[in-house]
């Protein structure tokens, strides 16, 4: 296999891998809340933010959908950071790989 075919599959598993990585940050941030609902030991803020550092549109989605600390600061500006640094990641990423 050369190199070029072999390039070929560095997007598509970069982007496999990052929707990973939203989707586990959205469910991380839906177990927190049902936790919640029912009472019991809650994921500690700390993972969540580095949740969403990993996977910002998830964990953004997530607050969004199942309104879902939405209102208590500091953690939501701190989750606005932390998605952010997400998406300043994700940019820095693509036009790396583009150029």
């Amino acid at each position: 296999m050369n190199v070029a075919a072999s390039s070929d599959y560095v997007v598509p598993a970069l982007l496999i891998g990052l929707a990973g990585l939203e989707g586990a940050a959205f469910l991380l941030f839906a177990h927190d809340k049902a936790a919640a609902r029912e009472h019991r030991r809650r994921v500690p803020e700390r993972s969540l933010l580095w949740a969403a550092v990993w996977g910002g549109i998830g964990a953004w989605l997530a607050c969004q959908m199942l309104r879902h600390k939405t209102r208590k600061e500091p953690f939501r500006t701190l989750l606005a950071a932390a998605v952010l640094v997400h998406l300043l990641a994700v940019g820095a990423g693509v036009w790396w790989m583009s150029g």
